[in-house]
């Protein structure tokens, strides 16, 4: 225990130190929510704590969408500290596997891997985009993205392919239509569940002030 503990005080002066400058929807403060979020709802699950607790820490260690969508240079990054670590090869291919497969890639691609400890992180990951705190991020990416908060012209897009998921441009109220709304539905465990109806529920309160606002 005392070992694992290290571990993951190597893991947390890690992190910090890679994102120090990172915008704030995906900064420290993420990693930490997600991170004891996924403490949470792990310990109502059977799963490998160690893997649980790195596959969180590590998970937006060099997210794509800030690299130009380079997906391996996060897994690269994540699997180069563990190495430093002498971690088992098991539990750096599992946790990388984690980082592979945690993110929403759009609302027509399907999973093609999955674990209980992936199960626990991805809810904590996606509960983050949820509730008040969703919303915040949501607007603070889309001003870092400079992109418009709603042009009614522009409806949002429920079909889109990975690549154009990646690379869309849209208003960031189509955001909450392409993927917040639908996490509720697509959480793993019973806690993720349970936890996302309330979140869930508090932006589509907002979404219809701003709307009526709007008009």
């Amino acid at each position: 225990m005392q070992e694992q503990q290290k571990i993951i005080d190597a893991a947390v002066a890690f992190v910090k130190e890679e994102l120090t400058e990172a915008e704030g929807g995906h900064d420290w403060w993420h990693i930490y929510r997600v991170w004891q979020q996924a403490r949470h709802i792990a310990a109502k699950e059977t799963v490998d704590p160690l893997v649980v607790e790195l596959g969180a820490l590590l998970h937006d260690i060099a997210d794509s969408k800030f690299h130009d969508g380079d997906e391996n240079i996060g897994p690269a990054k994540a699997t180069a500290f563990m190495l430093s670590l002498g971690l088992p090869e098991a539990t750096i291919t599992h946790v990388v596997n984690i980082i592979r497969h945690i993110s929403f890639k759009g609302g027509n691609n399907e999973q093609t891997f999955y674990s209980t400890e992936l199960g626990v992180v991805q809810d904590a990951d996606r509960l983050d985009a949820l509730g008040a705190i969703g919303i915040a991020r949501a607007f603070n990416y889309g001003g870092f993205k400079n992109r418009a908060l709603y042009d009614p012209g522009i409806t949002p897009d429920l079909n889109m392919s990975r690549e154009t998921y990646k690379k869309s441009t849209a208003p960031t109220i189509n955001h909450f239509y392409e993927k917040l709304l639908l996490l509720k539905d697509r959480m793993n465990t019973t806690t993720g569940k349970e936890l996302a109806i309330e979140r869930h529920g508090f932006m589509e309160t907002f979404l219809e002030k701003f709307f009526k606002e709007w008009g």
